[in-house]
């Protein structure tokens, strides 16, 4: 089966704004391939380490809000 991977990054990336914490940090429970293209694009720190959330990058995190946004907020209350 063909996968759209970068559907599946922006999907991954609007759910790690479910988990925020901290300002800019989500809780890592994805695949760790989806984590690592995330991190090539510039959306997370370095997703290889002990820790169990990683940390958005101010794009990162600006992108994980506008998708989630998108994908899960009805249009009725979104306020841009």
């Amino acid at each position: 089966m063909d996968i759209d991977t970068a559907a599946v990054g922006d999907a991954v990336l609007a759910l790690l704004y479910l988990t925020l914490h901290d300002h800019n940090r989500a809780w890592k429970s994805f695949d760790w391939d989806v984590m690592n293209r995330l991190y090539e694009r510039g959306m997370i720190g370095d997703p290889v380490n002990k820790a169990k959330s990683v940390v958005l990058t101010d794009e990162g995190l600006r992108e994980s809000e506008r998708l989630f946004k998108q994908h899960f907020v009805p249009s009725s209350s979104k306020s841009y």
